[in-house]
This record gives structure tokens, C-alpha cells and sequence, in this order.
């Protein structure tokens, strides 16, 4: 069997995350934050779900995203409704799950080139 190392053509490999912290390339993060394929936005100000508003996803929106996956720390912990609801009229889907749901689900789909933006819950 052969085995080729393939290297993604976008900027930000996101390698893993769990309730604590992330690994984006080399880098450990322990703060939320927000990926793209082409574009990290560390120390985004929000740890908790349940605190989300919709002025939150603006940055999110700003990347042009076709879906934006949510991890939310642990767990899965929804945002509220109206949160969810305003991104649905912009015609974005939003999936909501626990950090390492969402990494494995945002690697997938960043390595088939769509369109998606992450954002990752870490508590303070």
C-alpha cells in the first residue's frame, strides 16, 4: 500500500478540538474563534451558547460562508432560536455540535472545498 501525504491547497488545517482547546496548523488555541479555510479570526468574544446574538455571526457572514458549524464547547449546547433564525434568512445553514463533532465534520468539508466557516466555543 502506498501512502501519499496530500496537502490541503487552503491556508488553515484545522487538526482537532475538544472541550479545551483546538489545534489550527501547529497552533493550540484555548480561546474561541472562528475558521475558514483561507482566514483565522482568533479570540472571538464569545464563550457560551447560550449568550450568542445574532451581531455575533456577523464576522461569520462576512466570510461569504455556504454553512457555518457551531461547536459549542463539551457538548452540544444550542444558541437561541433567533440566533439560528437569522442566519436561516441569509439562506445559511447552521449546525450545531460539540467541538470535536465539529472539527472532524469542518475538515471533511473544507477538504471538499466548500464554502465553510467554523466557529469554536472555548470558556474562559
Amino acid at each position: 500500500m502506498q501512502l501519499n501525504l496530500e496537502r490541503p491547497d487552503y491556508q488553515y488545517t484545522l487538526r482537532g478540538a475538544n472541550g479545551s482547546s483546538a489545534l489550527v496548523n501547529a497552533q493550540r488555541l484555548q480561546a474561541s474563534f472562528i475558521i475558514s479555510p483561507n482566514q483565522l479570526i482568533e479570540n472571538w468574544p464569545v464563550q457560551d451558547a447560550t449568550a450568542l446574538t445574532s451581531t455575533h455571526f456577523d464576522e461569520l457572514l462576512a466570510l461569504n460562508p455556504e454553512l457555518i458549524l457551531l461547536g459549542t464547547g463539551a457538548r452540544q449546547v444550542f444558541p437561541p432560536a433567533a440566533v439560528l433564525a437569522a442566519c436561516l434568512q441569509h439562506g445559511i445553514g447552521v449546525e450545531v455540535m460539540a467541538n470535536d463533532s465539529a472539527a472532524r465534520t469542518y475538515t471533511i468539508l473544507a477538504g471538499e472545498g466548500r464554502r465553510v466557516v467554523a466557529a469554536f466555543l472555548f470558556a474562559g
